[in-house]
């Protein structure tokens, strides 16, 4: 707020419960996200230990409302007149967000399905009513992050992908590991990038200009590239001794080489908002 003179709100994670409990989003687009998710969305492999599993009949249950929390996640960031038209006119407004997200862990996730899949598909230049802009929207609510994401969306009309640096593999470590060396755009290291799952879809590295790898503005996407997008994409089930109340986290390697710059804003005390900046390549 004091630097760049942007207005936040807080809405507390229970209106989400609010809102499906009181069925206040759109029915028929719901049963359309569905039918797309189904058609769509494959599941991947379930690597929960045997015991702790979830039954097929909640994992449905969790489908459905990960796709509620979709549909309700973005009616409160740009509103929906659709809802105006059911009744709820207050709810129609939305808060008119250029960013937001959602905190999740670890009341939530406890609890209920976590965010990956709304956070993936909000974040994704398309879903089930086409190509469109995507949304900016952090995970675990990281405003610092959110806002990195935003500064970089506005720049280049691109999807952002929000991931985590777990790891920096020096040359020296792969080669002591695995007895190879890196090669080319490799060869001084690299980073792994990885988060639970809430990463755009636009990352896989599906779409393509003059036959590279690219994340286009979301009007150059043609549906052949959704298609590859989303075909490249397995839906796991949550890792549950993380996420005890379940959900699905995109999983996919993005595929090619692609020029990438990595933000992240910090706040430091005394000093205000420090940006750092790293540039590279997808490997």
């Amino acid at each position: 707020q004091d630097y760049l003179g942007m207005r936040n709100e807080y809405v507390d994670m229970t209106e989400i419960i609010r809102r499906i409990e009181e069925e206040i989003y759109d029915k028929e687009e719901y049963e359309k996200a569905l039918v797309w998710v189904k058609r769509n969305c494959p599941e991947g492999e379930d690597r929960n230990r045997e015991g702790l599993k979830h039954f097929r009949s909640q994992k449905d249950k969790e489908w459905e409302m990960v796709v509620k929390m979709t549909l309700i996640a973005r009616d409160l960031m740009i509103g929906n007149q659709r809802l105006a038209d059911l009744g709820f006119v207050e709810e129609a407004e939305g808060h008119n967000a250029l960013a937001a997200g959602f905190q999740g862990q670890r009341q939530w996730t406890d609890h209920f399905p976590n965010g990956d899949f709304m956070e993936t598909i909000l974040n994704t230049s398309f879903d089930w009513n086409g190509i469109r802009e995507a949304l900016v929207f952090a995970t675990e609510n990281d405003s610092l992050n959110g806002i990195s994401m935003l500064f970089n969306h506005l720049l280049t009309d691109r999807a952002q992908i929000f991931s985590d640096i777990r790891t920096y593999w020096s040359p020296e470590a792969v080669k002591r590991v695995t007895g190879k060396e890196l090669p080319g755009l490799a060869k001084d290291g690299i980073l792994h990038l990885i988060n639970s799952g809430a990463t755009t879809l636009d990352a896989t590295g599906q779409q393509k200009e003059d036959g590279k790898s690219t994340m286009k503005p979301f009007w150059e996407i043609t549906e052949e590239e959704v298609k590859r997008c989303l075909e490249n994409t397995k839906w796991s089930p949550a890792n549950l001794e993380y996420f005890r109340g379940g959900g699905y986290s995109s999983t996919f390697y993005t595929k090619g080489v692609m020029p990438v710059t990595m933000v992240r804003t910090n706040l430091i005390k005394g000093l205000g908002p420090v940006s750092q900046i790293a540039e590279g390549y997808t490997v």
